[in-house]
């Protein structure tokens, strides 16, 4: 199979879709590999590694387009990108198209064959291509409320651990999934009180056991959550459901009563946003304020560490492409189901039940859109 390997541009993205390590491993398996002039240079992977890993360097994004049948980015193809994409495609990324409308509409006009990273499952039901960036952005959104309770970033000036004889910052984590986890992790190894709201006992159970009095865990409710946001310093919004738009659980309102110079990082705004106030935000301008309350939505948080987040990325990614390159897209699609999970648009039919209910548009089961590859 020849596959593509172009290069991210979203704000502020260095990424890259595949290692040379990665493009080694393909073409020992008898593929073909194009990659755009450049495409590493951000992580520190530049032409002559993919050289000598066996691949040929294309100059721009619509040669790569134009020589492959399979491409494999990190984030979602912008405008300009989609408009390259054919029938005969298929595309492997990050997509989150329930919270936007105009990328799956060219999506599906495109015809092509597109799965998302982030609905792709395993047998215990866990989404293990969304984990190491989620990993990621756990870990990054206390370093990143941290930076922002500076009051240099219009925050409360407040020391996330506090320093002897100041109490520390109060961290409310909401979700305690893998987000949460990492999130969690971080905030206790800075000293902040920390305070985890799932809706998941066996999850807050977990927690409870691996940090004893060092955290509080509270059942998740509208009432709860009103109660510990609005005395909190920082708030992580880590809530996920797999595919599907992310619920509004931090209200406009609520923000109001929120204490003036406090922040809300909103690690679910790749899927519209926990918050009713958040907007997507980029790494170039990464915050804004609504009633006071500091909010940072930076939409490809893993990209500020993107050499780590591609290293992590590949390691999950790769055997999946290897299957799809391997066997084709419609033969690795019927005989892994839970690849298959991964199917959003499938030659112009949405084939994710969420995306369809958040878009009203009509659904398409996966295995019957397989038909159309």
């Amino acid at each position: 199979m020849r596959i593509g390997i172009p290069k991210e541009i979203k704000n502020h993205e260095y990424r890259v879709g595949l290692t040379p390590a990665a493009v080694k491993e393909l073409v020992q398996n008898g593929h073909e590999v194009f990659v755009q002039d450049q495409a590493g240079s951000g992580v520190d992977f530049y032409n002559e590694d993919y050289l000598t890993a066996g691949a040929t360097v294309l100059d721009s994004a619509e040669a790569v387009f134009e020589a492959v049948d399979l491409i494999v980015k990190v984030k979602e193809p912008l405008a300009v990108e989609r408009a390259m994409l054919k029938p005969h495609h298929t595309l492997f990324t990050f997509l989150h198209l329930a919270p936007d409308a105009p990328q799956t509409r060219d999506l599906i006009n495109s015809g092509a064959t597109c799965i998302a990273y982030e609905t792709v499952t395993d047998a215990m039901g866990r989404l293990p291509l969304l984990a190491p960036m989620s990993e990621v952005a756990g870990r990054m959104s206390i370093q990143a409320g941290a930076r922002c309770l500076e009051k240099s970033m219009a925050g409360r000036g407040i020391l996330l651990g506090g320093v002897p004889g100041v109490e520390p910052a109060k961290v409310v984590i909401i979700g305690a999934g893998v987000v949460g986890q990492n999130a969690t992790a971080m905030a206790v190894g800075m000293g902040a009180d920390v305070l985890v709201l799932d809706r998941s006992v066996d999850a807050l159970r977990r927690l409870d056991a691996q940090y004893g009095n060092r955290i509080r865990t509270v059942y998740s409710t509208s009432q709860a959550i009103e109660q510990h946001v609005v005395t909190a310093d920082l708030v992580i919004g880590g809530v996920l459901l797999p595919g599907a738009a992310a619920p509004k659980l931090i209200t406009r309102e609520l923000v109001s009563r929120m204490k003036p110079g406090s922040v809300i990082v909103d690690v679910a705004i790749d899927q519209g946003g926990c918050a009713e106030t958040s907007v997507a935000t980029t790494h170039a301008e990464p915050t804004f304020i609504v009633d006071d309350v500091v909010h940072y939505c930076v939409a490809n948080m893993p990209g500020a560490v993107a050499r780590t987040s591609t290293l992590a990325l590949n390691n999950a990614t790769l055997p999946y492409v290897l299957q799809i390159a391997n066997k084709g897209a419609r033969k690795a699609l019927e005989e892994n189901s839970f690849l298959l999970e991964g199917l959003n648009v499938c030659r112009g039919i949405v084939t994710c039940e969420c995306v369809a209910q958040a878009q009203n548009l009509p659904y398409t089961p996966a295995r019957q859109a397989l038909n159309n590859i």
